[in-house]
């Protein structure tokens, strides 16, 4: 559990500014205007503290309470334009179809279907 212990701002002001720096697209700025019409008053030096105390323990703790993927990880391949460019998209996908992790290549090779599956092995235990 994350420990907010000795932090000068609730629980959920903490969770809220790191939730939405680390989800969009957002400056510190564009956070201290946020977290302000929400009756919060921080700073943008406050909120990069915060940002840098608390969000690899809040991923580290989300990463904890992942559901469990099934026991079988198809791969997925396909042929797609990207930018005008044409390249193989492979896929790692679940029983359930979600995709646990992706690949852009120019090559289609068996060093880069290891390398995906190796990655999502890595991120998804």
């Amino acid at each position: 559990m994350i420990s907010f212990n000795g932090a000068q701002h609730p629980k959920f002001v903490i969770l809220y500014a790191v939730y939405f720096y680390v989800r969009f697209p957002v400056s510190y700025r564009d956070l201290e205007e946020i977290m302000a019409d929400c009756a919060v008053d921080l700073d943008r030096a406050t909120l990069n503290r915060l940002v840098k105390k608390y969000a690899s323990a809040i991923a580290k703790e989300a990463h904890r309470r992942k559901s469990p993927n099934g026991r079988s990880w198809p791969m997925d391949e396909t042929y797609v334009k990207v930018k005008g460019a044409w390249t193989y998209l492979y896929r790692a996908i679940d029983t359930e179809g979600k995709t646990l992790d992706f690949m852009l290549s120019e090559h289609r090779d068996e060093a880069t279907v290891t390398t995906v599956l190796i990655k999502a092995f890595g991120n998804n235990g």
